[in-house]
Protein backbone atom coordinates (compact mmCIF):
# COMPACT_ATOMS: atom_id res chain seq x y z
CA UNK A 1 0.00 0.00 0.00
CA UNK A 2 1.48 3.17 -0.90
CA UNK A 3 1.74 6.30 1.79
CA UNK A 4 -0.18 9.49 1.57
CA UNK A 5 2.78 11.61 0.46
CA UNK A 6 3.56 9.27 -2.75
CA UNK A 7 -0.03 9.40 -3.47
CA UNK A 8 -0.37 13.05 -3.28
CA UNK A 9 3.10 13.57 -5.19
CA UNK A 10 1.60 11.12 -8.32
CA UNK A 11 -1.53 13.22 -8.05
CA UNK A 12 0.17 16.32 -8.14
CA UNK A 13 2.33 15.18 -11.35
CA UNK A 14 -0.87 14.20 -12.87
CA UNK A 15 -2.26 17.52 -12.16
CA UNK A 16 1.16 19.13 -14.00
CA UNK A 17 0.87 16.80 -16.90
CA UNK A 18 -2.78 17.89 -17.76
CA UNK A 19 -2.01 21.68 -17.37
CA UNK A 20 0.75 21.19 -19.59
CA UNK A 21 -1.40 19.31 -21.99
CA UNK A 22 -3.94 22.53 -21.62
CA UNK A 23 -1.23 24.50 -22.85
CA UNK A 24 -0.49 22.57 -26.29
CA UNK A 25 -1.69 25.42 -28.43
CA UNK A 26 0.55 27.66 -26.37
CA UNK A 27 3.98 25.69 -27.37
CA UNK A 28 2.49 24.16 -30.93
CA UNK A 29 3.30 28.25 -32.22
CA UNK A 30 6.87 27.37 -30.82
CA UNK A 31 7.24 24.17 -32.49
CA UNK A 32 8.27 25.63 -36.14
CA UNK A 33 11.56 26.56 -34.34
CA UNK A 34 13.11 23.75 -32.43
CA UNK A 35 15.14 25.50 -30.38
CA UNK A 36 12.40 28.12 -29.30
CA UNK A 37 10.49 25.02 -27.93
CA UNK A 38 13.61 23.16 -25.94
CA UNK A 39 14.10 26.84 -24.61
CA UNK A 40 10.61 27.28 -23.50
CA UNK A 41 10.95 23.65 -21.78
CA UNK A 42 13.81 24.46 -20.14
CA UNK A 43 12.44 27.36 -18.57
CA UNK A 44 9.22 25.21 -17.62
CA UNK A 45 11.84 22.40 -15.96
CA UNK A 46 13.49 24.86 -13.62
CA UNK A 47 9.98 25.39 -11.86
CA UNK A 48 10.43 23.77 -8.81
CA UNK A 49 7.14 22.55 -8.69
CA UNK A 50 7.58 20.44 -11.75
CA UNK A 51 9.87 17.06 -10.65
CA UNK A 52 12.82 17.24 -12.87
CA UNK A 53 12.22 13.87 -14.29
CA UNK A 54 9.01 14.35 -15.70
CA UNK A 55 9.80 17.46 -17.18
CA UNK A 56 12.74 15.85 -19.14
CA UNK A 57 10.52 12.74 -20.35
CA UNK A 58 7.11 14.57 -21.34
CA UNK A 59 9.34 17.40 -22.88
CA UNK A 60 11.39 15.01 -24.98
CA UNK A 61 8.59 13.29 -26.16
CA UNK A 62 6.65 16.27 -26.79
CA UNK A 63 9.77 17.66 -28.61
CA UNK A 64 9.97 14.74 -31.24
CA UNK A 65 6.46 14.57 -31.55
CA UNK A 66 5.71 17.83 -32.69
CA UNK A 67 8.47 18.14 -34.88
CA UNK A 68 7.34 14.98 -36.43
CA UNK A 69 4.09 16.14 -36.72
CA UNK A 70 5.46 20.16 -38.37
CA UNK A 71 7.81 18.48 -41.00
CA UNK A 72 4.68 15.83 -42.26
CA UNK A 73 2.31 19.16 -41.72
CA UNK A 74 4.91 21.26 -43.91
CA UNK A 75 5.46 18.49 -46.86
CA UNK A 76 1.84 18.04 -47.01
CA UNK A 77 0.98 21.83 -47.75
CA UNK A 78 4.28 21.69 -50.11
CA UNK A 79 2.73 18.67 -51.90
CA UNK A 80 -1.25 19.64 -51.98
CA UNK A 81 -1.05 22.45 -54.14
CA UNK A 82 1.37 20.51 -56.21
CA UNK A 83 -0.71 17.84 -57.10
CA UNK A 84 -3.92 19.93 -57.13
CA UNK A 85 -2.25 21.81 -60.14
CA UNK A 86 -1.48 18.54 -61.55
CA UNK A 87 -4.72 17.25 -61.50
CA UNK A 88 -6.30 20.95 -62.80
CA UNK A 89 -3.73 20.57 -65.41
CA UNK A 90 -4.72 17.24 -66.62
CA UNK A 91 -8.37 17.98 -66.66
CA UNK A 92 -8.02 20.93 -68.81
CA UNK A 93 -5.71 18.90 -71.20
CA UNK A 94 -8.27 15.94 -71.53
CA UNK A 95 -11.20 18.57 -71.81
CA UNK A 96 -9.22 20.42 -74.77
CA UNK A 97 -8.92 16.84 -76.46
CA UNK A 98 -11.91 15.66 -75.90
CA UNK A 99 -14.26 18.61 -76.30
CA UNK A 100 -13.06 20.99 -78.83
CA UNK A 101 -11.48 23.44 -76.45
CA UNK A 102 -8.35 23.73 -78.21
CA UNK A 103 -9.69 25.59 -81.16
CA UNK A 104 -10.55 28.30 -78.72
CA UNK A 105 -7.70 29.25 -77.25
CA UNK A 106 -8.66 32.29 -74.97
CA UNK A 107 -11.08 29.39 -73.29
CA UNK A 108 -8.33 26.62 -73.03
CA UNK A 109 -6.05 28.78 -70.98
CA UNK A 110 -3.75 30.38 -73.38
CA UNK A 111 -5.59 33.77 -73.61
CA UNK A 112 -5.28 36.58 -76.03
CA UNK A 113 -2.57 38.38 -76.80
CA UNK A 114 -4.08 41.78 -75.77
CA UNK A 115 -5.20 42.78 -72.34
CA UNK A 116 -9.46 43.03 -72.84
CA UNK A 117 -10.43 46.46 -73.25
CA UNK A 118 -6.83 47.98 -74.29
CA UNK A 119 -6.32 50.04 -78.06
CA UNK A 120 -3.92 47.36 -78.88
CA UNK A 121 -7.21 45.21 -78.65
CA UNK A 122 -9.00 47.87 -80.76
CA UNK A 123 -6.54 48.52 -83.11
CA UNK A 124 -5.17 44.41 -83.91
CA UNK A 125 -8.07 42.66 -83.21
CA UNK A 126 -11.62 42.23 -84.92
CA UNK A 127 -13.28 42.25 -81.17
CA UNK A 128 -15.24 45.79 -82.30
CA UNK A 129 -16.34 44.76 -85.63
CA UNK A 130 -17.54 41.30 -84.40
CA UNK A 131 -19.77 42.70 -81.27
CA UNK A 132 -21.58 45.29 -84.19
CA UNK A 133 -22.43 42.48 -86.21
CA UNK A 134 -23.84 40.94 -83.04
CA UNK A 135 -25.65 43.55 -82.31
CA UNK A 136 -27.15 43.96 -86.11
CA UNK A 137 -27.65 39.90 -86.16
CA UNK A 138 -29.73 40.22 -82.57
CA UNK A 139 -31.79 43.12 -84.31
CA UNK A 140 -32.57 42.33 -87.59
CA UNK A 141 -32.19 38.73 -88.28
CA UNK A 142 -35.80 36.99 -88.26
CA UNK A 143 -33.90 33.79 -87.24
CA UNK A 144 -31.65 35.24 -84.59
CA UNK A 145 -35.27 37.37 -83.29
CA UNK A 146 -37.17 33.82 -83.29
CA UNK A 147 -34.45 32.50 -80.99
CA UNK A 148 -33.97 34.96 -78.69
CA UNK A 149 -38.13 35.39 -78.15
CA UNK A 150 -38.28 31.48 -77.75
CA UNK A 151 -35.46 31.33 -75.66
CA UNK A 152 -36.93 34.31 -73.38
CA UNK A 153 -40.38 32.39 -72.97
CA UNK A 154 -38.88 29.37 -72.03
CA UNK A 155 -37.18 31.30 -69.19
CA UNK A 156 -34.06 31.51 -70.92
CA UNK A 157 -33.45 35.26 -71.36
CA UNK A 158 -29.93 36.04 -73.47
CA UNK A 159 -27.80 38.91 -72.32
CA UNK A 160 -25.33 39.81 -75.02
CA UNK A 161 -22.33 41.06 -72.75
CA UNK A 162 -22.92 38.03 -70.45
CA UNK A 163 -24.11 35.22 -73.23
CA UNK A 164 -22.09 35.97 -75.76
CA UNK A 165 -17.98 36.30 -76.76
CA UNK A 166 -15.94 37.58 -79.39
CA UNK A 167 -12.58 35.35 -79.43
CA UNK A 168 -9.70 34.33 -81.86
CA UNK A 169 -10.29 31.14 -82.55
CA UNK A 170 -8.35 28.54 -84.73
CA UNK A 171 -8.80 28.70 -88.53
CA UNK A 172 -11.46 26.13 -88.58
CA UNK A 173 -14.34 26.75 -86.83
CA UNK A 174 -16.78 30.54 -86.86
CA UNK A 175 -18.07 29.64 -83.37
CA UNK A 176 -19.15 27.34 -81.16
CA UNK A 177 -21.32 26.92 -77.99
CA UNK A 178 -19.45 26.50 -74.41
CA UNK A 179 -22.24 24.61 -72.57
CA UNK A 180 -20.03 24.96 -69.20
CA UNK A 181 -20.61 28.40 -69.16
CA UNK A 182 -23.63 28.58 -71.34
CA UNK A 183 -21.80 31.19 -73.40
CA UNK A 184 -22.06 31.33 -77.66
CA UNK A 185 -18.08 31.87 -79.18
CA UNK A 186 -17.89 33.81 -82.10
CA UNK A 187 -14.80 33.38 -84.17
CA UNK A 188 -13.87 37.23 -85.11
CA UNK A 189 -10.81 36.06 -87.56
CA UNK A 190 -12.72 34.08 -88.76
CA UNK A 191 -16.44 36.34 -89.34
CA UNK A 192 -16.05 39.25 -91.61
CA UNK A 193 -19.21 39.68 -93.12
CA UNK A 194 -22.77 40.08 -91.82
CA UNK A 195 -24.26 36.92 -93.40
CA UNK A 196 -21.53 34.82 -92.20
CA UNK A 197 -22.12 36.09 -88.67
CA UNK A 198 -26.13 35.91 -88.84
CA UNK A 199 -25.89 32.27 -89.89
CA UNK A 200 -23.35 31.33 -87.05
CA UNK A 201 -25.65 33.15 -84.21
CA UNK A 202 -28.37 31.61 -85.73
CA UNK A 203 -26.90 27.96 -85.51
CA UNK A 204 -25.14 28.61 -82.08
CA UNK A 205 -28.71 29.95 -80.59
CA UNK A 206 -30.00 26.95 -81.60
CA UNK A 207 -27.78 24.81 -79.60
CA UNK A 208 -28.15 27.35 -76.69
CA UNK A 209 -31.87 27.03 -76.92
CA UNK A 210 -31.92 22.74 -76.75
CA UNK A 211 -29.57 23.56 -73.63
CA UNK A 212 -32.02 25.30 -72.10
CA UNK A 213 -35.88 23.42 -72.89
CA UNK A 214 -33.85 19.85 -72.80
CA UNK A 215 -31.32 18.13 -70.51
CA UNK A 216 -28.61 17.41 -72.99
CA UNK A 217 -25.74 15.76 -71.95
CA UNK A 218 -23.07 17.68 -74.26
CA UNK A 219 -19.84 16.16 -72.63
CA UNK A 220 -21.20 12.37 -72.26
CA UNK A 221 -23.58 11.93 -75.08
CA UNK A 222 -23.14 11.44 -78.79
CA UNK A 223 -26.76 10.70 -79.36
CA UNK A 224 -27.59 14.33 -77.45
CA UNK A 225 -24.44 16.00 -79.68
CA UNK A 226 -25.39 14.63 -83.08
CA UNK A 227 -29.01 15.55 -82.41
CA UNK A 228 -28.15 19.24 -81.72
CA UNK A 229 -25.95 19.13 -84.56
CA UNK A 230 -28.68 18.14 -86.98
CA UNK A 231 -31.09 20.12 -85.67
CA UNK A 232 -28.22 23.31 -85.97
CA UNK A 233 -27.88 22.45 -89.69
CA UNK A 234 -31.19 21.78 -90.82
CA UNK A 235 -32.46 24.96 -89.06
CA UNK A 236 -30.27 27.83 -89.74
CA UNK A 237 -29.45 28.29 -92.99
CA UNK A 238 -26.33 26.28 -93.00
CA UNK A 239 -27.99 24.12 -96.12
CA UNK A 240 -29.98 26.50 -97.83
CA UNK A 241 -29.94 27.15 -101.97
CA UNK A 242 -27.58 29.91 -102.02
CA UNK A 243 -25.20 28.57 -99.27
CA UNK A 244 -24.65 25.17 -101.54
CA UNK A 245 -24.42 27.31 -104.26
CA UNK A 246 -21.80 29.23 -103.33
CA UNK A 247 -19.92 25.92 -102.27
CA UNK A 248 -20.37 24.22 -105.41
CA UNK A 249 -22.58 21.31 -103.96
CA UNK A 250 -25.20 20.63 -106.11
CA UNK A 251 -28.23 18.09 -105.99
CA UNK A 252 -31.72 17.17 -106.96
CA UNK A 253 -32.97 14.37 -104.40
CA UNK A 254 -32.64 14.89 -100.53
CA UNK A 255 -30.07 17.36 -101.20
CA UNK A 256 -30.78 19.03 -98.21
CA UNK A 257 -30.77 15.93 -95.72
CA UNK A 258 -27.09 14.76 -97.17
CA UNK A 259 -26.07 18.04 -96.80
CA UNK A 260 -27.75 18.75 -93.21
CA UNK A 261 -25.89 15.40 -92.36
CA UNK A 262 -22.57 16.42 -93.81
CA UNK A 263 -22.63 19.23 -91.84
CA UNK A 264 -23.65 17.99 -88.52
CA UNK A 265 -20.92 14.87 -89.39
CA UNK A 266 -18.58 17.79 -89.43
CA UNK A 267 -19.10 19.22 -86.98
CA UNK A 268 -18.81 16.31 -85.04
CA UNK A 269 -15.31 15.47 -85.48
CA UNK A 270 -14.22 18.87 -85.50
CA UNK A 271 -15.09 18.73 -81.24
CA UNK A 272 -14.85 14.72 -80.48
CA UNK A 273 -11.87 12.80 -81.05
CA UNK A 274 -13.92 9.70 -82.37
CA UNK A 275 -13.71 8.11 -85.90
CA UNK A 276 -15.63 8.87 -88.98
CA UNK A 277 -17.54 5.56 -88.94
CA UNK A 278 -18.58 5.67 -84.88
CA UNK A 279 -20.06 9.40 -85.77
CA UNK A 280 -21.53 8.33 -88.87
CA UNK A 281 -23.39 5.62 -86.67
CA UNK A 282 -25.02 7.87 -84.26
CA UNK A 283 -25.78 10.49 -86.93
CA UNK A 284 -27.60 7.47 -88.85
CA UNK A 285 -29.34 6.46 -85.66
CA UNK A 286 -30.99 9.99 -84.58
CA UNK A 287 -31.18 11.29 -87.77
CA UNK A 288 -34.78 10.85 -88.49
CA UNK A 289 -36.33 11.95 -85.35
CA UNK A 290 -33.86 14.96 -85.21
CA UNK A 291 -34.60 16.23 -88.19
CA UNK A 292 -38.67 16.43 -87.81
CA UNK A 293 -38.11 18.37 -84.84
CA UNK A 294 -38.25 22.04 -86.05
CA UNK A 295 -38.67 23.95 -82.88
CA UNK A 296 -39.17 26.36 -82.48
CA UNK A 297 -39.81 27.41 -86.04
CA UNK A 298 -42.53 24.97 -86.73
CA UNK A 299 -41.19 24.87 -90.08
CA UNK A 300 -37.82 24.83 -92.18
CA UNK A 301 -36.62 28.18 -92.75
CA UNK A 302 -34.62 27.66 -96.18
CA UNK A 303 -34.32 30.77 -96.64
CA UNK A 304 -34.70 34.42 -95.28
CA UNK A 305 -38.42 34.84 -96.25
CA UNK A 306 -39.48 31.73 -94.93
CA UNK A 307 -37.29 32.84 -91.72
CA UNK A 308 -39.98 35.75 -91.50
CA UNK A 309 -42.80 33.80 -91.90
CA UNK A 310 -42.06 31.64 -89.22
CA UNK A 311 -41.15 34.57 -86.88
CA UNK A 312 -44.87 36.32 -87.84
CA UNK A 313 -46.33 33.18 -87.14
CA UNK A 314 -44.59 32.87 -83.97
CA UNK A 315 -45.37 36.58 -82.46
CA UNK A 316 -48.43 35.81 -83.34
CA UNK A 317 -48.85 32.31 -81.72
CA UNK A 318 -51.21 33.02 -79.25
CA UNK A 319 -53.73 35.24 -81.14
CA UNK A 320 -56.23 32.47 -81.64
CA UNK A 321 -56.23 31.99 -77.98
CA UNK A 322 -56.72 35.41 -76.76
CA UNK A 323 -60.13 36.10 -79.29
CA UNK A 324 -61.89 32.79 -77.90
Amino acid sequence: MKSRPSVILEYSLYLRLKQLHLQEQVYHELCGDKYRAKRFFYTLSRDSRTPARVTSAYTHAQIGAMAQNRAEEDEFINKAPLQESRETEEERKRKEEDFGYGLYPERSGSGSRFKQGSIGESLFTFRHKCHIMLQVAMDTSPYAKLLLGAMKSSGCTVHKDRHFSCEDCDGTVSGGFDAATSQIVLCQNNIHQQAHMNRVVTHELIHAFDHCRARVDWFNSFRHLACSEIRAANLSGDCSFVNEISRFNFGLKEHHQACVRGRALRSILAVRKVSREEAELVVDEVFDSCFHDHAPFGRIPHNKKDAKFAYRDYENRDRYYANL
